[in-house]
């Protein structure tokens, strides 16, 4: 395998899953970004991490970037003799607003980008996964070059679901999903209710196969007049224990309202933003994880009340809330609202990024011009701890 000479220049967006109703399958990116840069060795590892998770520089091999490189370099047929990395990050750790989805995307773009002219350079996400990607065409003979959909497969298997990842690569708003088998019987076909089967045929594959398809994704454009407001606590909460407080089955009521209400979202970012406040109402995950975080269930609550499209962003515990230009609540509300609470958030305004993660040229940006952890509040009458990095808010606020 060739090694390019050049460094890797990479930068992902940060992403909010779900949006309310679309559980494990919405996603939308967000202009708010960590950036990588790599380059191929002589030998060893080193890592340079500033910025948010500074502290993962010393993980090694078992920093997110790294493992998603090896698994890359892994399927294009080698291994580098020795890397070098450069991480800043923007995107806080563990509050639900994809960075490790981010992590992982920059490392098997990064790797791609590193692999010569057999890893073609992904330079556009929004363009290159605008359409569904399919799983079919994962690698190219040889093991030579990964695919914009290997790059997804893979970034999918390392996250372990499809949503984040999907925003993440493609940018804008994105639906992933993971087909199901479809297994044919003396009766007909029907779709196993549990976990994919290896007995039958699936409808449409060759006989003896017996393997699910892997997840896909749709790019979906919205208006450029979405914006995107992100309040982020103080303290983080594992994705793991958010998933572990969910029930093994819901209401049927509950599951159609939910339906109901993904179609509805869908239809509200597209250009119904009337309904945007209903569409993201929730019956899934929200409640049942409220009691993980009552701080970020006060601060939801307060939100709704108010008429916010407002909604736990991801596993939590970050709140994001929709509105469109022109719409109601502005940042300034929201900061407002959030300095009543008692509780210190971060409360930042954000553009929707609509390119993805992507291979870009120059340099990093050592100074980020967006961080949820050195940005200025939206509250007031707030002042700003830069040591800590942390918005202290003093009573009522306003804007």
């Amino acid at each position: 395998m060739i090694w390019s000479q050049r460094p890797a220049l990479v930068r992902a967006p940060a992403t909010s899953a779900n949006l309310g109703p679309g559980f494990d399958a919405l996603g939308l990116a967000l202009a708010l970004y960590d950036e990588v840069e790599a380059r191929v060795t002589d030998g060893g590892l080193a890592i340079e991490v500033s910025g948010e998770g500074s502290e993962t520089a010393a993980a090694g091999e078992q920093h997110l970037v790294v493992r998603a490189m090896r698994a890359a370099f892994g399927v294009m047929g080698g291994q580098p003799p020795g890397i070098a990395l450069r991480c800043v990050n923007a995107i806080p750790h563990g509050r639900g607003l994809g960075s490790s989805a981010a992590a992982v995307c920059c490392g098997l773009l990064a790797a791609r980008a590193l692999a010569g002219p057999g890893g073609p350079v992904l330079s556009d996400g929004a363009a290159a996964l605008d359409e569904a990607a399919s799983p079919d065409e994962a690698a190219s003979p040889g093991g030579t070059a990964l695919s914009d959909e290997a790059v997804f497969q893979l970034a999918a298997t390392l996250e372990g679901h499809p949503d984040n990842v999907a925003a993440c690569l493609a940018g804008g708003l994105t639906i992933a999903w993971s087909p199901r088998t479809v297994v044919a019987t003396a009766a007909g076909t029907r779709t196993p209710t549990g976990a994919a089967t290896d007995t039958g045929t699936p409808v449409g594959a060759a006989a003896g196969t017996g393997t699910a398809a892997g997840p896909r994704l749709l790019r979906i454009a919205v208006p450029a007049t979405l914006r995107a407001v992100v309040c982020v606590p103080s303290v983080p909460l594992a994705t793991e224990a958010a998933r572990q407080a969910l029930p093994p089955a819901v209401p049927y009521a509950d599951a159609t309202a939910n339906a109901a209400r993904s179609a509805l979202l869908v239809a509200a970012l597209t250009g119904a933003p009337q309904v945007l406040f209903e569409a993201t109402e929730d019956f899934l995950h929200q409640p049942y994880r409220s009691g993980l975080m009552p701080e970020t269930a006060r601060l939801l609550g307060a939100l709704r009340r108010a008429g916010a499209a407002a909604v736990v962003s991801g596993a939590g515990p970050a709140v994001l809330v929709l509105s469109f230009d022109e719409q109601p609540p502005s940042p300034g509300a929201v900061g407002s609202i959030a300095g009543k609470t008692g509780t210190p958030w971060d409360v930042i305004p954000l553009r929707i990024d609509q390119q993805g993660a992507h291979v870009q040229q120059g340099g990093l940006d050592v100074h980020p011009s967006v961080s949820a952890r050195h940005a200025p509040t939206w509250n007031q009458d707030a002042s700003w701890n830069r040591s800590k990095g942390r918005a202290q808010s003093h009573g009522s606020t306003s804007v």
